[in-house]
């Protein structure tokens, strides 16, 4: 055996063990975390931007949907916001809260996981819809298909009953608030993918209250950006879009 292939079947070797390790720290790829206890977290609230994981009961494939990717996509992506624009953040906490928790208007975005398996009260439809009314901005990520996307539209008309989605393009002002996304993602996690959003008074001039990533799951990006399992220039897009939707939600 030459020396230089020794060094290539050593280098390949430490390369595996490397790999092995990153899964075993990070749960692995597909492993997911039990849901985190306990029901509610919630940060000091001090005037920094803080991640809202909104938690809610709900027909879930698997694990709880809501937390899927927590906590490190939120973690990751509070870094992420704080390094790159003047946005104050927590970095290695954040917050996990119902839709009918009054400190979620301490906050002026959520985010929702898996939303095709969410159910809600009425107690709950009531508090997302004065979060909205009164400024909130929502982002329901990680999901696909039409079952998905019938659930999603129902809760939300039980929630908000006059809104209507539309599909965004790419000259919306949301994708242009930090960073110029003048091509949309076609491609998203699970399929092709498209943007929808609800305006306050139905008026696409008026503010963005709620976006939907549809067959797409930006979290899942920010949660493993720091393995080298995904791919590098598709983690930076999934952490653009993540930011234009803060800087767009704290500026309207």
């Amino acid at each position: 055996m030459s020396s230089a292939f020794r060094s290539f079947v050593v280098a390949a070797v430490l390369l595996v063990a490397v790999a092995a390790a990153v899964l075993a720290q990070g749960g692995g790829w597909g492993r997911r975390r039990a849901a985190p206890e306990p029901a509610t977290v919630k940060v000091d609230y001090d005037g920094r931007f803080a991640f809202v994981r909104v938690k809610y009961h709900g027909a879930f494939r698997r694990d709880p949907g809501w937390a899927h990717d927590y906590p490190r996509a939120d973690w990751h992506f509070q870094r992420i916001l704080e390094d790159i624009t003047f946005v104050r953040s927590f970095r290695d906490e954040s917050n996990i809260l119902t839709l009918d928790d009054p400190d979620l208007a301490l906050y002026p975005v959520a985010y929702m996981s898996e939303p095709g398996a969410w159910t809600l009260t009425e107690t709950e439809a009531g508090g997302l819809r004065a979060y909205l009314r009164k400024g909130g901005f929502i982002i329901f990520d990680d999901f696909r298909g039409a079952r998905d996307w019938t659930n999603l539209q129902a809760r939300m008309a039980d929630v908000l009953p006059e809104g209507r989605w539309v599909i965004l393009d790419a000259v919306h002002p949301v994708f242009h608030s930090f960073f110029d996304i003048d091509t949309l993602v076609t491609r998203g996690y699970y399929g092709e993918a498209e943007f929808f959003g609800i305006h306050e008074d139905n008026d696409p001039d008026k503010r963005l209250m709620a976006i939907a990533n549809y067959n797409h799951d930006l979290g899942e990006f920010w949660e493993f950006s720091d393995t080298g399992w995904m791919p590098v220039d598709v983690s930076n897009e999934a952490y653009k879009y993540g930011v234009n939707y803060i800087v767009y939600a704290m500026t309207h």
